[in-house]
């Protein structure tokens, strides 16, 4: 049993990349849905004014700490986390135990083609991956149970979904008892990525604590939203202190 740590109101499990995937294939044989949330500091900051955010993140199976900043939180707070798990790192380690194991994997959200593009690729890479279904993000509210549908006759193991957060933490929240025996997880812009549309950080700066700056290098758009990263640590540094 992993440890459960809580931040700002959140839980944060305690786990490693193998830990996780571990967890994981533990809620597969349990059966039922389940939801995996990677936590970040911009979910959770928003998660402060928003309390489904964290009624989502408190009821998840299994949360991670998705950046630098959750980590270094934990460790203000006394906890020290093993390490970072990303949505993206997840996605891959999943797919890499699902080729192993069987498991259908469903791919949803990106542009239309991404989602496709990016199963396509890891498939190539773990070659006995199971590919259930894919579908783009950019569904009308009039085609959702036609999205539902699609994904409930798929009757995958896994459901990655990259919806961008919270929407896609939200989607999964609100339909998931319509999702069949499912460990769903959102994972943001990873499609992106693992298609080729867009760079990951280097190495060295995963490494070190920065992909936040790569990310801010290969996307400046997103500037703005890296300014939830101060106030975030002023949050939590007050929490910590005792003051509102």
């Amino acid at each position: 049993m992993t440890q459960r740590i809580n931040i700002l109101g959140a839980p944060v499990d305690a786990v490693t990349v193998a830990a996780a995937v571990a967890r994981v294939s533990e809620l597969i044989a349990r059966g039922g849905t389940h939801q995996v949330v990677t936590l970040n500091p911009e979910y959770l900051y928003r998660a402060q004014r928003e309390p489904d955010l964290l009624a989502i993140a408190r009821e998840a199976s299994l949360v991670t700490a998705d950046g630098v900043g959750i980590v270094w939180a934990a460790s203000v707070h006394g906890y020290s986390l093993p390490e970072r798990v990303t949505g993206i790192d997840l996605l891959v380690a999943l797919c890499d135990r699902a080729a192993a194991e069987g498991w259908r994997v469903f791919f949803l959200g990106g542009q239309p083609g991404v989602a496709a593009a990016a199963a396509s690729r890891l498939k190539a890479e773990y070659p006995g991956l199971m590919i259930a279904g894919e579908h783009h993000g950019y569904f009308t509210a009039d085609e959702e149970a036609m999205v539902l549908e699609k994904i409930k006759a798929a009757a995958p193991q896994l459901l990655f979904v990259g919806l961008g957060a919270p929407k896609q933490e939200r989607w999964i929240y609100k339909y998931r008892q319509q999702l069949g025996n499912v460990v769903a997880m959102g994972v943001g812009g990873s499609f992106d990525v693992l298609s080729g549309r867009t760079k990951r950080a280097p190495a060295w700066m995963q490494r070190w604590g920065l992909e936040w700056l790569g990310r801010l290098f290969y996307e400046p758009h997103r500037w703005r939203r890296m300014l939830v990263l101060p106030r975030f640590a002023l949050l939590v540094l007050r929490a910590v202190k005792g003051n509102p």
